[in-house]
């Protein structure tokens, strides 16, 4: 009888949310964007930062060893070339260290009797893991990384998490090699010591890192929260958008497409960045079974936009340079009350929380006063969609519950204030407005996360709302072609009062 062998490092178990582990078949893609004759060059040489079970090197080692196999006719001398001069990693912790030499030397000792290269003379061979340290600053958080110095200050028995790529070790002086090839799957974010399970993203310091080695090719996959989101990632999207030698993007927006089991809002995505050949960049959109493709200039808006198929839409809201309802929308805080605020035992307002109403004192609120006596339409601040995916069909509701609250009526930090008027009648058309299509599918764009922010409503156009506007009003104001409603209609479901 014949069973089912899978390669091991499918099977393994992700260390946490952070540091995900990359499925060979993952590995595989990224090489694959990749110029293959890399593959068949005896000098070509490759680096991974950030070695966690070491599929990129053992990938990266078997496409050599097949590339250089009528150059080098003599196995053992092949791989011996290959593995010494060739292929370099640097681990992430000492297991993934050992793990990483288990899968690219067949032994956890590179001079071990069961390795398969034959020329080391010391067992970390050509992965290894530099002892490094965080840099605390006054304020307990590390120079390098932010990490916070309460949950990572550790003494040497301990793991510390000051991954070595990013606290000032150079790879080029520990190997004395310049990189042709850098490729990897950096760790995704690090406690920060804020409030709750807050943590700041990191990956684009690998990234950061990695192109100031200047190697030839550099890919890398990382969330896709980058696009029009994340915290303290401003500077880092501008300067990914505006970098012309980003000549190819891999986006999954469902992140169980590339790693079942992992919660990773905003989906993830992986790179080819091309040092010699700047150009537009050609964008796959992956969800599930459908695959499209388009091929742009990354930075004509300031956000990215996702889709190919939505930059034309995107363009007719933009080119009427209308108001937008990021300018209109509250912050956070809308009257100034946290989450954790409720109701008191009496007072002149009315509190709405996530659980109920009660009453709530006038001499506490000073901010949003101004909307206090008028007619409010609230949203939560967190999406519908599960941590921000789609559904399995690809479509998104994407609003949650939307509500109207009256004069003396606030909220806490639960709700976003999206419009306040004087009139119910056009908080009610704000409502039918905001469950159009049309509106939601814009918003959408700056969907990266199960929180939607003031800045989602970016590109919303600021409408009259004396009137009622329909998905086919919108659809004629402005101009969508049949194509572009069938777009829209593929990514937004229709607002079910069921849902909420």
């Amino acid at each position: 009888m014949t069973g089912h062998n899978p390669d091991i490092l499918t099977c393994l178990a992700n260390l946490s949310a952070d540091e995900v582990f990359t499925p060979p078949k993952l590995a595989v893609a990224m090489l694959d964007i990749l110029p293959q004759d890399l593959f068949r060059r005896p000098d070509t040489t490759f680096l991974d930062p950030v070695c966690k079970s070491g599929v990129f090197l053992r990938e990266i080692a078997r496409r050599l060893n097949h590339g250089l196999r009528d150059q080098m006719p003599d196995d053992q001398a092949r791989i011996d070339h290959i593995l010494t001069k060739q292929v370099f990693g640097l681990a992430i912790t000492e297991l993934t260290a050992l793990l990483s030499r288990r899968s690219v030397y067949c032994s956890k000792k590179a001079d071990g009797k069961f390795s398969i290269a034959t020329a080391f003379t010391k067992p970390d061979g050509n992965i290894r893991l530099p002892r490094t340290h965080h840099a605390w600053n006054a304020n307990g958080k590390c120079e390098s990384c932010g990490a916070n110095q309460g949950e990572y200050d550790r003494d040497e028995t301990f793991e510390t998490y000051a991954y070595p790529f990013i606290h000032g070790i150079d790879p080029r002086e520990v190997f004395n090699v310049k990189f042709d090839v850098i490729v990897g799957n950096p760790p995704y974010q690090l406690s920060d010591g804020g409030f709750g399970r807050s943590a700041s993203p990191i990956y684009h310091q690998f990234v950061r890192q990695a192109k100031k080695l200047e190697p030839r090719y550099l890919t890398m996959i990382i969330p896709s929260r980058w696009f029009g989101g994340g915290k303290g990632l401003d500077d880092f999207r501008a300067e990914m958008l505006g970098d012309d030698r980003l000549r190819r993007i891999v986006d999954f927006e469902d992140v169980n497409d590339v790693f079942p089991g992992i919660d990773l809002a905003g989906g993830v995505c992986y790179f080819l960045w091309d040092r010699d050949n700047p150009g537009l960049c050609s964008v796959t959109n992956v969800h599930g079974n459908n695959e499209t493709t388009s091929e742009r200039k990354l930075d004509e808006f300031k956000t990215f936009i996702r889709h190919g198929a939505a930059v034309s839409i995107v363009r007719k809201i933009v080119d009427r340079d209308e108001p937008r309802m990021n300018k209109q929308v509250s912050g956070r805080k809308p009257f100034g009350l946290a989450t954790t605020e409720r109701p008191m035992k009496s007072g002149e307002l009315i509190l709405r929380w996530q659980k109920g109403e009660g009453p709530y004192p006038r001499d506490e609120i000073t901010t949003g006063t101004e909307m206090i006596n008028r007619w409010k339409v609230i949203t939560s601040y967190v999406g519908h969609d599960h941590a921000g995916n789609p559904g399995n069909d690809g479509r998104r509701r994407v609003l949650s519950k939307i509500d109207i609250i009256p004069p003396k009526t606030i909220c806490n930090e639960t709700y976003l204030v999206i419009g306040h008027y004087a009139f119910k009648k056009e908080a009610e058309n704000l409502v039918a407005y905001m469950k159009t299509r049309f509106f939601r599918f814009l918003v959408s764009q700056f969907m990266y996360s199960h929180h939607i922010t003031k800045e989602a409503y970016a590109l919303v156009p600021v409408l009259d709302m004396t009137r009622l506007w329909t998905d086919a009003d919108l659809i004629t104001r402005y101009g969508l072609t049949p194509g572009e409603v069938t777009f829209i209609e593929s990514k937004i479901r229709s607002f079910d009062k069921s849902d909420e």
